[in-house]
């Protein structure tokens, strides 16, 4: 064979390797490109930002990483405001209720003097509540039926120290006390703003239940502005924030805290037939009323002395159906009055029970805390024109709203 035809043959075999080494060289950088991963080493942290983007949409459960020795924000906010929260401890003197027949001279002649016991007219009675300090001058904020009538106030704070409590100022209305003690470096609690607080907030309520002094329990907020009749003391004059936070005998006047630790309202009532429901009365009401009991001053409650409750269709119409009803209710709706006080401003203008009050002062009327909401922000002494349907015909009464202090 010549030398010219190896050279010939040699030449395609050549071709034919480069070819193939060039197909693998593309096949392999464009399967690095495709799959980086899997055919580079890479650095966790630095990944792209479409890549971290595909790993927050995955369906992968990610796991949250929690340093072991991190405080809980329960934890930080009783921290905060622990060392404000006091106990409240009174004492007062309860006259014993005797049967007339102990006394009756009569029955003691008969049966003899030594045959009766002999009881004491007087006992003390011992109660407990919380309560918390607002200010470094020694200003405590608390419920009224904590501390009512009690001869004896002791405060005493987490530290231990033990302080005699004076009751500055009182409002049964709105269960609230302030009690006034003196002393040094004393810890104040932060209040919040309860405009602030929404349903499903998280509440910590903080006091003494039961005689377990510095409980905690956590819980949140079920509700807010819960009127005092549908809560089923309607005797006060409150729209409370509702909790399922744990709240006892005991916890009446301590505070209700948000998660950073402020004050949001304070303990109050208990539903006695519901379980896991606890109420508190908002901070922002609380504050304006402490800056006057604080001085001694009371606070102005206008009423006009009726028991009302709000019609509804259904309510009418078994009302309606029933045969031994004197009067027949009309379907416009409205508050029907279920009581009309003695004596009262109501009494005295005319106004009687099974009047429906349809305005007042020309402002349409549909339930009854409407009505006592416009009563509330009435003035005392100026008359109030009140519309109701009695039976078929529509009058209007001039109700002059009285002190509701004066009425009791």
């Amino acid at each position: 064979m010549k030398i010219s035809d190896q050279k010939n043959s040699v030449t395609p075999q050549i071709g034919g390797y480069l070819v193939a080494i060039a197909l693998s060289t593309g096949l392999t950088l464009t399967a690095i490109r495709t799959f980086p991963r899997v055919f580079l080493p890479t650095d966790n942290k630095q990944i792209t930002q479409n890549e971290s983007q595909v790993l927050v949409n995955t369906n992968t459960p990610r796991i949250a990483k929690v340093p072991l020795n991190a405080d809980s924000f329960v934890a930080t906010a009783v921290e905060k405001i622990g060392p404000a929260v006091v106990r409240i401890d009174t004492e007062r003197t309860v006259e014993r209720n005797l049967p007339n027949f102990f006394n009756d001279p009569f029955f003691r002649r008969f049966f003899g003097e030594d045959s009766f016991p002999q009881f004491p007219k007087e006992y003390q009675q011992r109660g407990q509540g919380s309560g918390f300090i607002t200010d470094s001058s020694g200003t405590i904020l608390t419920n009224a039926h904590v501390v009512k009538g009690a001869d004896t106030v002791t405060v005493k704070l987490k530290d231990g120290r033990s302080f005699e409590g004076e009751v500055r100022g009182l409002d049964e209305p709105s269960d609230l006390a302030v009690i006034k003690i003196d002393g040094e470096n004393l810890p104040v609690a932060p209040l919040g703003n309860s405009e602030q607080v929404k349903v499903g907030d998280w509440a910590i309520a903080v006091g003494n239940p039961l005689g377990l002094d510095n409980t905690v329990t956590l819980g949140i907020v079920s509700s807010l502005n819960r009127a005092s009749s549908e809560v089923g003391i309607p005797d006060k004059r409150l729209d409370f924030i509702q909790t399922d936070a744990a709240i006892n005998p005991g916890n009446s006047g301590g505070p209700l805290l948000n998660s950073q630790g402020e004050v949001i309202g304070i303990n109050t009532a208990i539903r006695a037939d519901g379980q896991g429901i606890g109420f508190a009365i908002p901070i922002d009401e609380a504050k304006v009323i402490q800056e006057k009991l604080a001085k001694g001053e009371t606070i102005p409650r206008p009423y006009i002395g009726v028991r009302m409750i709000t019609l509804t269709p259904e309510i009418i119409e078994r009302f309606n159906k029933n045969p031994n009803s004197l009067i027949q209710l009309p379907n416009t709706g409205g508050v029907l009055i279920a009581q009309v006080i003695p004596s009262s401003p109501a009494a005295k203008s005319g106004l009687r029970r099974g009047d429906v009050i349809t305005e007042i002062d020309g402002q349409k009327i549909t339930t009854a805390e409407e009505l006592q909401n416009i009563v509330q922000e009435s003035q005392i002494g100026k008359p109030l024109q009140i519309t109701v349907r009695r039976g078929s015909e529509t009058q209007t009464f001039s109700v002059s709203p009285g002190e509701l202090q004066d009425a009791s």
